[in-house]
């Protein structure tokens, strides 16, 4: 699975890659992360607050720290 995660570097988003990519390989998921600091291509994605994120392509989480319950709600 790609995970793209979307913020300048800041430590909220460095702890929202964290989190997705404990969780996802706690689930026994393999995972390609990908950071993106690029106000350009944020805007395309549509990410108008950091920390974004998308799972394969799609846009699931803006403007906040995703709980362990959110990203195994993008699962199912």
């Amino acid at each position: 699975m790609k995970v793209t995660v979307y913020g300048p570097g800041c430590a909220r988003c460095q702890k929202t890659a964290e989190i997705v990519q404990q969780t996802l390989e706690a689930r026994g998921i393999p995972i390609e992360l990908e950071k993106v600091s690029d106000y350009t291509a944020m805007a395309v994605a549509g990410v108008m607050s950091t920390p974004g994120v998308a799972l394969d392509g799609k846009l699931v989480s803006t403007g906040k720290l995703p709980t362990v319950a959110e990203i195994e709600s993008w699962l199912a």
